[in-house]
């Protein structure tokens, strides 16, 4: 039968509608209030708009900038709903009015923000994903303070236990995320202007959290997080086109051990350059199977034990392989993981053992075109 009159069940027609209906979540992310997510989330509204696109405005705050009340221009701006608590009138965003007016694109900004007690969601989050779920393109704007993963450690660098949280699955699951940066020295001196917050509050806010110790340490982790998100694409593009070759675009470490006392000696090399390129590395042994390779003793098993140990102290993943060729394990696991640079110590094999089998690195150095293998002397630090 043409494929015109198969018949679609209502279940797979409800799925197909919602599939088409979803609208996409693009974030203004920065490290601290100031930066100017706002003025780029409504200066990308202003150029849409002037392309023919139905951009309109949720909710906005300028906070009394100039620079950002200037950007609203002739955007379209949904009026809030007014809701009493306490005997006192407050505003929050129109999600109905947004749903009913349906326009291509809405504006939404602080994504973090808990809504007042008595709105038919708890945070606007809810209500960006009630929008999406309408078809409905959402552009917002979020501090990386208030992700819930980060929120221990921006308590220890900042002091600050930050309340109004998100989960980061929000964040994960944008279709796209753009970093809104400047250095933290220009951030303070707009602080210092008083383009960010009244005059009253710049002294304060420059000996708490506007600390340019805070600043560095949120900024870093701002890019760092989106980096990682970046990565992942990255990694899903070169899977799906059967890209192997590595193109480095960041340094991940691979330090090969062996129950052998001078493993702890290679994990330290391994530590001290990963610390120096700032990225991540793993330590890994191979559990070889092969009918020549001799079995692990007790004494050998408690040896790896306190390698991973120190590997772990020092900040490095840990796995175990498996497999009757040590060398190929490793590429296998090397091409896996984009691994660019390998740390290995000197061969502990006998002579007939290199006979039969070969050399580790020899293999490797054949198998791994594209990564450098740092071959350690047993009796270096």
């Amino acid at each position: 039968m043409n494929d015109i009159f198969k018949t679609i069940s209502p279940e797979d027609d409800l799925e197909i509608t919602n599939k088409k209906a979803t609208g996409n979540l693009k974030i203004f992310l920065g490290y601290a209030p100031g930066v100017g997510k706002t003025y780029s989330m409504l200066n990308e509204a202003n150029r849409r708009s002037n392309r023919g696109q139905d951009v309109i405005i949720g909710y906005l705050e300028t906070h009394g900038r100039a620079e950002t009340e200037g950007q609203v221009s002739t955007l379209e701006t949904i009026p809030r709903k007014k809701i009493q608590y306490n005997g006192v009138n407050l505003e929050e965003m129109n999600t109905e009015a947004i749903i009913a007016r349906n326009p291509s694109v809405v504006l939404v900004d602080e994504l973090a923000h808990t809504n007042i007690t008595g709105s038919a969601n708890k945070k606007r989050y809810e209500d960006v994903q009630e929008l999406l779920d309408h078809g409905i393109n959402v552009i917002s704007t979020l501090n990386i303070q208030h992700l819930e993963s980060l929120n221990d450690v921006i308590k220890q660098i900042t002091g600050v236990t930050v309340i109004e949280t998100i989960p980061d699955k929000i964040v994960d699951n944008a279709a796209e995320i753009v970093v809104v940066d400047i250095t933290p020295d220009a951030l303070q001196s707009r602080l210092k202007r008083g383009n960010v917050y009244k005059p009253e509050n710049i002294d304060r806010a420059l000996k708490n959290f506007f600390r340019k110790g805070n600043l560095n340490a949120l900024r870093e982790i701002a890019l760092r997080q989106t980096a990682e998100g970046v990565d992942e694409d990255l990694e899903e593009y070169m899977k799906e086109h059967g890209i192997k070759d590595n193109w480095y675009t960041v340094e991940r470490v691979l330090v090969c051990i062996s129950a052998s006392p001078s493993a702890k000696k290679l994990i330290r090399r391994g530590a001290r350059i990963a610390k120096r390129n700032k990225c991540e590395w793993t330590v890994t042994d191979v559990n070889c199977t092969h009918f020549s390779a001799p079995k692990l003793t007790k004494k050998d098993f408690e040896l790896l034990q306190s390698h991973y140990k120190l590997a772990k102290q020092l900040g490095a993943d840990i796995e175990t392989l498996s497999g009757k060729s040590v060398s190929q394990e490793l590429a296998r696991f090397a091409e896996k993981k984009h691994i660019t640079q390998i740390i290995i110590g000197h061969s502990r094999r006998t002579v007939l053992q290199t006979f039969l089998r070969g050399s580790t690195v020899s293999k490797l150095l054949m198998l791994l075109k594209d990564v450098e293998i740092h071959v350690i002397p047993n009796d270096l630090p």
